[in-house]
């Protein structure tokens, strides 16, 4: 298992990450495979967050190995990371 998924819909996923724009595109793909690393921005554009897709993490417990957190908003990153560290892996 080598797929990583990165979740920003402005940034483009470094080679060899699979890109995600939306919540409901990433949590597809969480959906039907599975991924060693996973990174987040927080913000996607209008209401849009990835507080979904971990919410539905938690709710699935298909946490990947590592999670990273790159989003610029402080707020978004404290929230991701203490549910990341409280249910998940824990934040790389």
């Amino acid at each position: 298992m080598t797929e990583r998924l990165w979740v920003d819909d402005l940034r483009p996923a470094p080679p060899g990450w699979t890109w995600a724009k939306s919540s409901a595109e990433a949590i597809a793909f969480l959906r039907d495979g599975e991924f060693a690393a996973l990174s987040l921005d927080h913000d996607l554009g209008g209401e849009d967050t990835t507080r979904p897709v971990v919410l539905w993490l938690c709710e699935h417990d298909r946490w990947p190995a590592e999670v990273r957190v790159h989003t610029a908003n402080p707020v978004g990153r404290e929230w991701l990371t203490g549910m990341a560290r409280r249910y998940g892996p824990g934040v790389r």
